[in-house]
Parts: C-alpha cells; structure tokens; sequence
C-alpha cells in the first residue's frame, strides 16, 4: 500500500512535533528564546557615544554543567553540552536627536554549533549560519548621574531549523524584543557605576508548526569600575579600564504551547535561572580598540541547563566626530 506524498509529510510533520514534545517535558526543561545572556554586563544601560561605528566580533561559549527539574534538582548531570557562537556585527550612534535621545542601530551576523533548543543534550550541529540579530532602533539618553537607553530588536529565522532536528543551527522563530535599562553613576568622574537592562522577548511559532515559545523576561547589569591609564607623560590618558561585578537573570513569563493530537496544546512549567560573575574590558584610546571579557557562573536554573557562560569580545570604533576649529 502506497502513501501518498502529502501524508507522507503530515506523517513526518507530526513525528518531529512528538519529537519535540518528549525532549522539551521528560527532560524538565522548556523552549529556549534567543536572547543570548552575558552579551550585556557592566554599564549595560549606557549607549557608545554619538557619530561612532562600532565593528565588533563576539564569542560566546556556553558549557552545561547539569540539567535542573522543576525543584531545581539535577535531573541529569555532566551533559556534556558545549554551544559556541561566533559573529561579526556592527552598531552605529549618530548625533540625530529622537526625544533628546541619540539614535543608533545595530547588526550582528553569527555563526552557532551545537544550538541548544531547550533541554535535549543529542543536538550536533557543525558551526553554521544562526539566526541574524538586528537592532533598527535604539535611544540613549546622557546625564550628569545617569545614563538611559531604550531599544527594539529583532531576531530573523535564516539559521537552519527543521522540527525535531538535532543539527538546527536557529530557532525556526521570528523573535521581537524590547529593552529599557539605565547606568547609575556615584561620582562626578562617572567611575564608579551600577547598571541594570531589562528585555522582553515575544516569540512567534515556530517553522511549520504550532509550537511556541513563551514570552521571556532577562535583566542583566553590573556593578564596577573605571580605572584610567595615563601617557608615559601624564598629561592624557591611554588607555580606560573597566572592571566589576555582573550578573544576568531570565525568567519564561508564560508557558511554551505545544500542540499534541488528541491531548491538545501542552503547556510546561516555566524556566528559569541566574548568574553571576565578573567582567574586565579595555579600550586603547590611541588604537580606537577594545578587548573584553565576561565570564558567569549560572546559579538556581529550573527546568533548564545550568552552567557557565563566557563572553569574549573584540572591537574597534570609528569616530565620525567633526574636528574643532582651533
């Protein structure tokens, strides 16, 4: 007896749904969204200064350490599940004003291995091209005490994705996020600050299917530092340290909706962890190029891995501002 082509794939479609369904709830652990925690940390609510470009190069590892169930007990340990994500991106700051604000926007193009989706640990994905991240609008807003910034962002489907697939290099979802967050200062030089970001993520279902993620809420910041390093004559500085504590948090707001036949729409429990660690960065005034690095230590994960996060990034910044008559 033949199947025809288009119950063929109905067959399929409904096997990588199931699929799905068993990798996301027998393992505790719910749909990941794609905000990538430990991108933002010290003065994470500050934006680069007006009329800059910014060409950046993240690297990001993630290395599981266990799988926590809904009592933040290990549900699995040494998963022995690494994700890395390369990109290149860019971010410019102009001088035009919105609500007295600077307005900037931002790209980044990435690269992802080993793409964690939600729980399961049999993902296998060689480094290929990830979802691509965009920031069309952000505001940054400078004052004497604080530093303000407000953006929208979005993340395109255009890394590989196919349901119940363990090599999806993307999330197979369009994801709108919006973010507010501001850097406290606590003296007139600005160098010693405390910042806190807040994004919430709204996702849309996922690639030929029903299935989606629930909204998620991250927060991330830091508490540091500004150290600066003067010329060999002590005239100017060469260079600006900056160094502290940071943290991350993210919760799921509401559940993942997983349609199964004849159950109907499932609905897991929610996720959620912390972090915290420390971050150390470097900007060479002369060479207009920074280096930084961010390193946290996950803590209190339900229904989700638990690990450590590193964050390794490389940057330099062009400068568009216009020369002061002399």
């Amino acid at each position: 007896m033949k199947i025809k082509f288009y119950q063929y794939s109905a067959i399929k479609k409904s096997v990588g749904i199931f699929l799905i369904m068993i990798s996301c709830f027998s393992g505790y652990a719910q749909l990941k969204g794609g905000h990538i925690l430990g991108a933002m940390g010290l003065q994470s609510g500050t934006q680069t200064p007006a009329n800059t470009l910014s060409v950046y190069v993240p690297n990001y590892i993630y290395t599981a350490s266990t799988l926590r169930d809904a009592d933040g007990d290990k549900a699995l340990t040494n998963p022995d599940l690494t994700m890395y994500l390369v990109g290149a991106g860019a971010s410019y700051v102009s001088d035009f004003k919105i609500l007295g604000a600077n307005y900037g926007a931002t790209i980044l193009l990435a690269f992802a291995k080993n793409t964690i989706q939600g729980n399961n640990a049999n993902i296998d994905n060689s480094l290929a091209f990830t979802d691509m991240y965009i920031v069309p609008v952000q505001l940054g807003w400078h004052h004497k005490k604080a530093d303000f910034v407000f953006s929208y962002q979005l993340y395109l489907p255009t890394g590989k994705f196919t349901a119940g697939a363990p090599d999806n290099s993307g999330l197979g979802m369009f994801m709108n996020e919006f973010s507010a967050g501001t850097t406290l200062y606590f003296n007139d030089k600005k160098t010693f600050h405390f910042s806190a970001l807040a994004s919430y993520e709204i996702n849309g279902r996922k690639k030929d299917t029903d299935i989606k993620t629930g909204d998620i809420l991250s927060i991330e910041g830091g508490l540091g530092k500004t150290f600066y390093q003067m010329n060999a004559e002590k005239t100017a500085p060469a260079g600006i340290f900056n160094a502290g504590l940071i943290y991350y948090l993210q919760y799921k707001v509401s559940h993942d909706e997983i349609p199964v036949p004849v159950i109907g729409v499932v609905e897991g429990e929610k996720d959620r962890v912390g972090g915290i660690g420390a971050e150390v960065n470097y900007f060479h005034i002369g060479c207009k190029t920074s280096a930084g690095f961010r390193w946290i230590a996950e803590v209190d994960a339900i229904n989700r891995f638990q690990g450590n996060t590193f964050f390794i990034t490389l940057a330099h910044v062009f400068s568009f501002e216009k020369e002061q008559p002399k």
